[in-house]
């Protein structure tokens, strides 16, 4: 990344609070033109609970100083019952959380150094609040950049995925544990500091329990998901996503739904910032929102919605990883989504395990049936991906053994696909509660099998996420799974593969007892978007420009950092353990003299062949030092199931130097709702 030192107006930094009108005070930090009292700017605001002070001070010192230089204020506020904020925080994107999102927006536009013209950005929980608030239709807010994002919390979230319960959704529960158990900073509220802690240790309680009591889309999901109606965003929208995170899908739903000017954006990236995007090429996306910007905040020209409404990355072929650092591939554009450039291709499944053109396959009554071992789904990597620890999918054939596979004969020339693979079948079940798991592959001349895409469906919600029905044992059914959206080159001589499973643990929780599924394959079909390449359209699309960010954080290392991704197989005791370590050791953050450090461990069980056996555990150790003063906490959860219901123990403890000052159990049982 390039560093900016000079910048064309001076900035100065501050931080503060915003009173709200039942008293409570949210912390703030803001960036601003040093004259910006004479010569007032748009605001940016990004809206967070993860603590601007320390926890994405990091992140936050590249890009809010940036638009400051740039003539705007950058304004990062911690959501009530974080940081240095008041109050408690109990659940996500609650309507508390946004009413004092109206109300920061209001008091943005009273600031004398405010034009009262303000935009929202966020990635993940910001990305969400900025379109939720958006929805409400504040007279302030003129436009928003959205990344990482979804447009519906029950079917495209951490927490769910076809119908299917995420492990993603132990791991965020987890993390937001951990997160809601740190205490402010002494250092800004002052001796209030024990009390807020105390208050939120004591107040947050176990959200794993909540969301697991919403096992289909009801009401509760339904808050938040400005998918319910696209009409109430009124103020232009830029999405962003990148392939190797969780929330690419919502970029197309947002493209196609809304009728506000509109641009979408994915990379290869991983859940990141596009100009800290992993795996590379990470790109200029600074300099991309200042267009963005200063279209819709500052009423200038900058030619940005002259170009096509969706860019993204055309992936090429390569070797699976569990981490990379960059994918080749190149930028293609489509002038509007859904695109009239994109065509539906047809292949049919056979008995003999091929994936043929429509016109080439011969109908045929024959079956094949399967059920899966548990082991299947211990490649497949993170539903949301960081790309640290390594947790992309590794070489699929460790899958495939316990699957059904069709390919492909091996491609002539290459085959470009952009869009939402779909997968249609005919099928039926031996238990009332299955599960399908469909992922594409790449196959290498060297038969390496590299993930593509996927799709999750939970068979029960075939037709409904919010009325599931139980599958009658033995009835055919007819069943919909869409995969991921991908832009996806297969090389000349590779193969496309079709797998299909019963499981795909521990990316998403089996169901309650092992069930076999029995297809037809000559009723099965894979729908692919294929995209004919367009070289001088893709020759005269502007470059990005290099990444670039204002001047970084001062922060020493003072413990190594530890990544590991592994799988145990413990065949003496037939136990397989996945175990995922993300050690941040520990550093010191230089301009405010505080030390942190924190370390995850996640271990995901199973015996082998027995569902009853399945668990997720998870610790979070965390602690703050400065001088004297020193905390920490440690958080641990264990979920577990049988046939009728989760189970979920966790403990909570905090210290204050080598005072344990507060102690909590928890021991919750939640019945399976056809999941």
């Amino acid at each position: 990344m390039r560093i900016v030192n000079d910048f064309p107006r001076r900035v100065q930094e501050e931080e503060t609070w915003i009173p709200l009108a039942d008293g409570t005070r949210l912390a703030a930090r803001i960036w601003r033109p040093v004259d910006a009292e004479r010569h007032p700017v748009p605001a940016i605001l990004e809206y967070l609970p993860y603590r601007k002070r320390d926890l994405t001070a990091e992140r936050d010192v590249q890009s809010h100083p940036y638009w400051a230089g740039h003539g705007y204020a950058g304004v990062r506020v911690d959501i009530r019952g974080t940081g240095e904020s008041d109050g408690v925080l109990t659940d996500e994107y609650l309507p508390q959380e946004l009413d004092d999102g109206l109300e920061i927006l209001a008091w943005l536009e009273a600031q004398p150094w405010c034009t009262g013209e303000v935009g929202m950005i966020g990635i993940s929980w910001g990305g969400f609040n900025g379109l939720q608030i958006a929805a409400l239709q504040p007279p302030q807010l003129k436009a928003v950049i959205t990344l990482c994002f979804t447009d519906d919390r029950y079917a495209d979230d951490i927490h769910h995925m076809g119908g299917c319960l995420l492990a993603d959704n132990l791991s965020w529960a987890s993390t937001m544990f951990d997160g809601n158990a740190c205490p402010p900073d002494p250092k800004l509220v002052g001796k209030r500091w024990r009390e807020m802690w105390l208050e939120r240790l004591d107040g947050s309680g176990l959200w794993l329990t909540k969301w697991l009591e919403h096992q289909r889309r009801d009401d509760y999901w339904k808050h938040g998901s400005v998918c319910e109606d696209y009409s109430r965003i009124q103020c232009p929208v830029y999405a962003v996503s990148g392939w190797a995170d969780g929330y690419c899908n919502a970029v197309f739903r947002l493209l196609a739904g809304l009728s506000v000017p509109r641009k979408g954006l994915v990379g290869p990236w991983a859940h990141k910032y596009p100009h800290l995007g992993v795996p590379g090429p990470a790109i200029g996306f600074l300099q991309d929102s200042l267009r963005w910007w200063g279209q819709w905040l500052k009423g200038e020209d900058t030619g940005i919605m002259e170009e096509p409404m969706l860019r993204v990355w055309m992936q090429e072929s390569v070797p699976p990883s569990a981490r990379y650092d960059v994918r080749p591939g190149r930028w293609v554009a489509e002038p509007v989504w859904p695109s009239p450039n994109i065509v539906p291709t047809s292949f049919r499944l056979t008995a003999g395990h091929d994936l043929l053109p429509e016109d080439d396959a011969e109908d045929d009554e024959a079956s094949l049936d399967i059920r899966s071992p548990l082991s299947v789904g211990l490649y497949a990597g993170k539903w949301c991906s960081y790309n640290a620890p390594p947790d992309l999918p590794h070489d699929q054939r460790d899958e495939d053994g316990g699957s059904l596979i069709f390919q492909t004969p091996r491609l002539e020339a290459p085959l470009e696909i952009c869009g939402q693979p779909l997968v249609e079948l005919e099928l039926e079940a031996d238990q009332p509660v299955a599960m399908v798991a469909l992922r594409l592959s790449d196959i290498a001349e060297d038969d390496k099998a590299t993930r593509v895409s996927y799709g999750l469906l939970n068979l029960t919600h075939r037709d409904s996420d919010e009325h599931p029905e139980p599958l009658e044992p033995g009835r055919r059914y007819r069943v919909r799974v869409l995969l991921k959206h991908i832009a996806q080159q297969f090389a000349a001589g590779h193969a496309v593969r079709l797998a299909l499973s019963t499981s795909y643990w521990p990316l998403a929780w089996p169901t309650p007892v092992p069930a076999r599924i029995t297809i037809r394959p000559s009723r099965c079909r894979l729908i692919l978007p294929v995209r004919a390449p367009r070289p001088a359209e893709e020759a005269a699309l502007p470059e990005f420009a290099e990444p670039e960010g204002a001047p970084p954080l001062a922060k020493t290392l003072l413990q190594p950092t530890q990544e590991t991704w592994q799988v145990i197989r413990d065949l003496a005791n037939d136990r397989t353990t996945l175990e995922v370590v993300n050690d941040e050791g520990r550093y010191r953050l230089d301009d405010i003299d505080l030390e942190i450090a924190a370390r995850v461990t996640e271990r995901y069980q199973y015996a082998y062949g027995s569902y009853d056996s399945v668990s997720g555990w998870t610790e979070w150790q965390r602690s703050f030092k400065r001088g004297d003063w020193e905390v920490h906490t440690l958080t641990r959860t264990l979920m577990t199931s049988d046939a009728d219901s989760f189970r979920i123990r966790a403990t909570l403890d905090a210290w204050e130097g080598d005072t344990r000052i507060y102690a909590r159990t928890w021991d919750e049982t939640v019945p399976r709702d056809l999941v």
